[in-house]
C-alpha cells in the first residue's frame, strides 16, 4: 500500500503524465463541440455584383442559389474577386443574359458553377416550372466522428504506458532502481505496484473520454468498460517494457512516441485499408490497440459481436505480456 501511495505522489511531479491524462479529455470535449457546429455554410455559393450592374430581378434570382455581395464600383468588385481568401463569383449583365467573372484560383466546383450559371439564367423561366425536392444536407463529420473518438480513447488508454515508462526511467536516473532490487518484494508484487497507478489513471482518462464521446445503454457501456480495463492494463504492461529497455529520458521519450505511433497507425490501417485482407488483418491483432479500436467502432456502430471477440484478444494480450515480463524479470535476477 505504501508503494502505491509513493507512486501516486510521483504523478503530481510528472507534467508529461498529467498532460497525457488530460489531453484525451480535452480532445473529446472539442470533438463533441465541433460535432454540433453547422458547417453547411462552408459549401454555400457567394456571388458579387457591382451597384447598378444587375437589375433587382437578377439579384433576387442569384439569392436563391447563394449569398450576394453588392460592391459600390466594378473595380471594387474585381478586387473582391481577386482576393485569395474568397471564392467570390462576379456576375454582370450581358445583354439579355449574364456573364460571370472569376480570378482563376478558385476550386473546380466554383469554375463549374460559373460556367453553368449563364445557361441556367437563360432557362430560368423553364426551371421555375420544375418541381424541386430539397434533401437533408448530410453532416460532413458524421462519417469520421466515431473514428476520431475511438482514436482519442486509444490515446487515453495509452496514458498508463507513458506513466509507467517515465516512472521507471526516472527511478533509474535517481538511483531508486538499485534500492528496488534489494527490497523484500517478489517479481509479481513489483509488477503490480508499478502498473497500478498507470493502469488506474489510464482507465479514468478513458472512462471520462468515453462518457463525453458516446451515449451507450447499460449493456454496451459495460462492454466498453471491459474494453477500457483490458486495454489500459495492456498499455500499462507495455510501459514496463519501455521503461526497462530505455537507458535515459530522451531514449524513453523516443520509444514512447514510436509505440504511440504504432498503437494509432495499425488500427487505422486495418480499419481503412486492409479490412478485406484476412491475413494482414489477423497480423494487426498482434498490436493490442487494433482489437481495442475494432471493439469501440463495433459498439459505436450498434454491434456487439465483434466487441466480444476483441475482449478475448485483449485478455490474451494481458496474460501474455504479464507472464512475459515476469519471465524476463526472473531471468535477469538469476543472471544477477
Amino acid at each position: 500500500m505504501k508503494g502505491w501511495i509513493y507512486q501516486l505522489k510521483s504523478v503530481r511531479k510528472d507534467k508529461f503524465c498529467m498532460m497525457s491524462f488530460l489531453l484525451p479529455i480535452v480532445v473529446a470535449i472539442v470533438l463533441n463541440y465541433v460535432g454540433s457546429i453547422d458547417l453547411s455554410s462552408l459549401g454555400e455559393l457567394h456571388f458579387g455584383v457591382a451597384a447598378g450592374g444587375v437589375d433587382l430581378e437578377t439579384e433576387s434570382w442569384l439569392k436563391r442559389y447563394g449569398s450576394v455581395t453588392v460592391c459600390q464600383t466594378r473595380d471594387e468588385l474585381v478586387s473582391a474577386i481577386n482576393d485569395p481568401s474568397t471564392n467570390l463569383i462576379g456576375v454582370e449583365m450581358d445583354g439579355d443574359g449574364i456573364q460571370t467573372i472569376l480570378s482563376g484560383d478558385e476550386l473546380a466546383i466554383w469554375h463549374q458553377t460559373a460556367g453553368t450559371l449563364p445557361a441556367l439564367y437563360g432557362q430560368r423561366e423553364m426551371a421555375a416550372q420544375a418541381s424541386v425536392q430539397i434533401l437533408e444536407r448530410p453532416d460532413i463529420l458524421a462519417g469520421y466522428r466515431y473514428i476520431f473518438a475511438a482514436m482519442t480513447l486509444v490515446v487515453a488508454m495509452f496514458m498508463g504506458c507513458t506513466f509507467n515508462a517515465m516512472n521507471i526511467i526516472s527511478e533509474k536516473e535517481d538511483g531508486v532502481a538499485f534500492i528496488n532490487e534489494i527490497l523484500p518484494m517478489t517479481s509479481r508484487q513489483y509488477v503490480l505496484q508499478k502498473i497500478f497507478i498507470g493502469f488506474v489513471f489510464g482507465c479514468l482518462s478513458a472512462i471520462v473520454t468515453a462518457a463525453i464521446c458516446f451515449r451507450f445503454p447499460a449493456a454496451k457501456a459495460a462492454a466498453m468498460l471491459a474494453l477500457i480495463v483490458l486495454s489500459a492494463f495492456v498499455a500499462a504492461l507495455i510501459g514496463l517494457f519501455v521503461g526497462r529497455i530505455s537507458d535515459g529520458l530522451m531514449v524513453g521519450v523516443v520509444y514512447i512516441k514510436i509505440v504511440m505511433i504504432v498503437f494509432m497507425a495499425v488500427p487505422l490501417l486495418k480499419y481503412l485499408a486492409v479490412e478485406g485482407n484476412k491475413i494482414v488483418s489477423y497480423i494487426c491483432y498482434f498490436v493490442p490497440s487494433s482489437a481495442t479500436f475494432e471493439g469501440i467502432m463495433d459498439l459505436a456502430n450498434g454491434g456487439a459481436v465483434t466487441a466480444g471477440k476483441d475482449m478475448i484478444i485483449l485478455g490474451v494480450h494481458c496474460a501474455v505480456w504479464f507472464l512475459l515480463y515476469l519471465f524476463i524479470s526472473k531471468c535477469q535476477k538469476k543472471h544477477a
